[in-house]
């Protein structure tokens, strides 16, 4: 991604490399060594110790992308190209013994001749592709069995701010596969411009650190890493995919190969100290009815929408969250605000 003057741009953490330019280096023993020592205790365990229970289970991935992408991708300077591509590359997870690996969807993105390299240095070629771009969420699988999953934190534990992570991924380029960083986590419930909530985290992630995983210190994944702010500046503002969106999404991808939402059929307008950040207490404003079941509800545009299912909404952000919890069909009682009066609907949700 470029950088223009001095304001923070999102940056998706895909890399992107010269055809031949870099070499795959062979994995040291490092990681064996300290894998083997004990733990000392089941709930504190060292970086190292960390590091090496996780990153046998991290993958680089790499394909072709089209030429037309490179300022989205980050080339350098001196990439070749080959037949209208060039290479790029990105991070996974590997969440299933039998090959199935969770990565971000814009690394797959447009993606062709996708192959998984583990941290052994041992290459496949991807066989199957589940994307979810709202989400930035993908799901892809290589025909081959036996490796280490990783696992998702428990949804039972709850993240806190202040905690110490770890972040494993290729930055730069694939000979710097299973690269580790460490930090803490910096902010919860972050939305950075995402559909869905976001993980905030001073770990060091580069370009190449997408759909790689930032891990706790008991070597579990609390979510994905996705993109950071990236301006004069400004350093270590990255963001990552909580682990329970993950899972919301993988397992639709699992179940039915796409992702369906419920949605209430509206187009909604946050209010304006919502947009720049600041504490409020706003409501949403309808900008357009876009479902026969919302218009057959009575909403009308310029309506107010206060509250869904008993849940106050002020960011659109915050609704897409409360919606992970329906599916499409259910009715929900909405509170809202109709020519000067206060009035409660119950909206049939849509797929969206």
């Amino acid at each position: 991604m470029r950088k223009t003057g001095t304001k923070a741009a999102c940056l998706l953490l895909s890399g992107a490399i010269g055809i031949g330019g870099f070499g795959l280096f062979a994995q040291t023993e490092t990681a064996a060594a300290a894998a083997a020592k004990p733990s000392g205790s089941a709930y504190a365990k060292t970086v190292p110790q960390i590091i090496a229970q996780v990153s046998p289970s991290v993958v680089g991935i790499t394909g072709e992308v089209p030429v037309d992408h490179s300022e989205e991708w980050g080339l350098e300077e001196g990439t070749e190209e080959a037949e209208g591509h060039d290479r790029a590359h990105g991070s996974g997870v590997i969440i299933r013994s039998d090959g199935w690996i969770v990565t971000n969807a814009h690394v797959v993105e447009d993606m062709q001749n996708i192959q998984v390299v583990t941290s052994e240095g041992k290459s496949y070629k991807v066989r199957t592709v589940y994307s979810d771009p709202i989400s930035d969420v993908a799901l892809i699988r290589i025909n081959v069995k036996g490796f280490k999953p990783a696992r998702f934190v428990s949804a039972q534990k709850t993240t806190l701010v202040g905690e110490q992570v770890i972040a494993i991924g290729t930055p730069v380029s694939l000979s710097l596969r299973n690269s580790a960083t460490v930090g803490i986590v910096s902010g919860l419930n972050r939305a950075a411009g995402a559909e869905y909530r976001l993980i905030q985290t001073d770990a060091t992630i580069n370009p190449g650190n997408s759909g790689g995983p930032l891990v706790n210190m008991q070597g579990e994944i609390i979510g994905i890493n996705s993109m950071k702010f990236a301006a004069v500046d400004i350093d270590n503002t990255g963001f990552t995919i909580p682990a329970a969106t993950v899972q919301y999404i993988v397992h639709q991808l699992f179940a039915k190969g796409e992702v369906v939402r419920a949605g209430l059929g509206l187009h909604l307008e946050e209010s304006f100290s919502a947009m720049v950040g600041l504490p409020s207490e706003d409501p949403l404003t309808v900008t357009e009815v876009i479902s026969k079941e919302a218009e057959a509800a009575g909403v009308q545009e310029g309506d107010v929408l206060y509250s869904v299912a008993g849940h106050r909404i002020t960011a659109v952000v915050d609704l897409n969250e409360l919606m992970k919890s329906y599916v499409p069909g259910q009715k929900v009682k909405v509170l809202m605000q109709s020519g000067g009066d206060i009035v409660e609907r119950s909206i049939k949700l849509t797929n969206e």
